[in-house]
């Protein structure tokens, strides 16, 4: 099993998507910012109805520019998280 760990934390007020293009900020952003990503990721994942994401499949992509791996590890175990 996945330890589930939970963190405190506060919303950050420049977390809006633009369109079907989700968040756009620079990289050091997430970087800099404690939480920023997995915030994001929260979020949507909480925007989805509990009863609808059971047995659902989640895709994460990615260009593989630089910081998509550890982004994509993060999706990926707040999903399963979630």
């Amino acid at each position: 099993p996945i330890p589930v760990l939970t963190v405190q934390t506060a919303p950050y007020e420049d977390q809006r998507p633009t369109g079907g293009g989700g968040l756009r900020r620079p990289t050091a952003l997430f970087e800099s910012q404690r939480n920023y990503l997995p915030n994001f990721v929260q979020s949507l994942l909480s925007s989805v109805d509990l009863r609808d994401r059971q047995g659902c499949t989640m895709v994460v992509g990615s260009d593989g520019r630089y910081f998509s791996k550890t982004a994509i590890e993060i999706v990926v175990q707040m999903a399963a998280a979630n």
